[in-house]
């Protein structure tokens, strides 16, 4: 079964009054693309959720954002009333030297001063238990965004079942063209031939060298070359390797290969009006193959 590249997850658990929150978010990408914004009190366990999650993920851009906020009603931080005191005195001496007005709004005023509020260093780092939920976080929003996958992944699948068919049925109707097709390529040739007044030519000859030219317009290796395409994409597509997409990118180009090759020797217009078709068809593919783990 095939994932898609493209998914979200997130996650959230309250700690020691804080709500630890995860996101991850993956879009399309050739290789391996990871961002990881967390707290700065988390900051030691960063390496081992990147190699985490890269794991898990494969490829693709991964961005991973950890949030850590106090929840409602807790705080971890008191008003800092001394340094507020020191903030004030400064505020009317430099007031009266300057002849200023003082504040309207003292609240305001110091509230906005460089350490007003005191936290308590001890609240702010993590401990282990804390870097143990977070870890638990990280693991349920990629788990999350692995379902996500799974769930476009499956979308994709049906649209390629869909287009591979509809391949499969345009290259069933190829047969019905062909013996027409040689009838009036030979007829062509013949009447070009009676027109050219004088001209003696040996049968025999002739059916030689338009066996050899009616032979470097067959499409009998193409076809089946094409046939065996779309069937290894079909079982590529719904193998238990992990990580088709690449492998469905290069069956893709092969399969444009081999329907570039029956256009160039089709040489009749219900021939190449079907390839037309098929290439519609393909490149639709080759447009979602990208999306593709």
């Amino acid at each position: 079964m095939i994932l898609s590249m493209t998914g979200f997850g997130k996650a959230a658990m309250v700690y020691n009054n804080k709500k630890i929150t995860a996101e991850v978010k993956s879009l399309n990408s050739k290789q391996l693309d990871f961002g990881v914004r967390t707290p700065q009190n988390h900051r030691e366990i960063e390496m081992e959720l990147r190699n985490t999650v890269s794991k898990a993920l494969m490829r693709g851009k991964i961005d991973l954002f950890i949030y850590c906020e106090p929840i409602e009603g807790a705080t971890s931080g008191t008003i800092n009333v001394p340094m507020l005191k020191q903030y004030k005195a400064q505020i009317e001496n430099m007031a009266r030297e300057l002849e200023l007005p003082e504040p309207e709004d003292w609240y305001a005023t110091l509230l906005r001063m460089p350490d007003a509020l005191k936290t308590d260093a001890k609240s702010t780092e993590a401990d282990e238990e804390e870097l143990k939920v977070v870890k638990q976080v990280v693991a349920k929003a990629t788990e999350q965004l692995i379902e996500f996958r799974r769930q476009e992944g499956a979308r994709l699948a049906s649209f390629f079942e869909e287009k591979i068919a509809a391949i499969q049925a345009l290259l069933n109707e190829v047969p019905r063209y062909e013996e027409p097709r040689i009838l009036k390529i030979k007829g062509r040739i013949l009447d070009a031939l009676s027109k050219i007044k004088e001209v003696d030519y040996d049968k025999n000859r002739f059916e030689q060298e338009l066996i050899y030219y009616i032979e470097k317009l067959d499409i009998t290796e193409e076809k089946i070359r094409l046939q065996n395409h779309l069937k290894y994409f079909l079982e590529t597509m719904n193998s238990d390797e992990p990580g088709q997409g690449k492998k469905l990118g290069f069956i893709s180009q092969e399969i444009g290969r081999e329907v570039n090759t029956m256009g160039s020797k089709a040489n009749q217009a219900d021939l190449q009006n079907l390839v037309v078709r098929m290439k519609d068809h393909l490149e639709q593919i080759k447009e979602q193959v990208l999306n593709v783990l």
